[in-house]
């Protein structure tokens, strides 16, 4: 069985700009790792316009900054995922976490269509653009 994706933006705040969050089965997979007050990737950095987004899965592998704590990762570290296509799966796997008690999530395995297919939801929704 595959696990499931779904992409949120969140709309930019007082202290950040808009923002993305990964809800994977149903659970937000950045508040896990990086509590309270943590955030996500600004949406900005990983859905650039008029080039692909930095979530698109290819056969090479890819690290990408997920989140990083409310002190900001430059002081406490990056929550990261190694991202990769291996032919219809995509994977997430080789997680780096926030030097934290909490340990990484785990791996997970999206059918590539349906994982395409919210990237590319997310990619041509850009409310909040006119946010920023």
């Amino acid at each position: 069985m595959f696990d499931h994706l779904e992409i949120r933006v969140l709309p930019p705040g007082p202290r950040f700009a808009a923002q993305l969050r990964f809800w994977i089965n149903g659970e937000d997979v950045i508040e896990g790792a990086v509590y309270e007050g943590g955030r996500g990737p600004f949406a900005a950095d990983v859905l650039p316009a008029g080039r692909p987004s930095l979530l698109r899965a290819t056969s090479e592998a890819r690290r990408l900054e997920l989140g990083e704590p409310e002190c900001t990762g430059g002081c406490c570290g990056f929550l990261s995922v190694v991202v990769q296509r291996f032919g219809d799966i995509v994977q997430w796997s080789d997680w780096q976490v926030l030097p934290a008690p909490a340990s990484p999530p785990p791996e997970f395995h999206f059918d590539a269509s349906q994982y395409d297919a919210e990237v590319a939801r997310t990619e041509a929704d850009r409310w909040w653009q006119v946010h920023t």
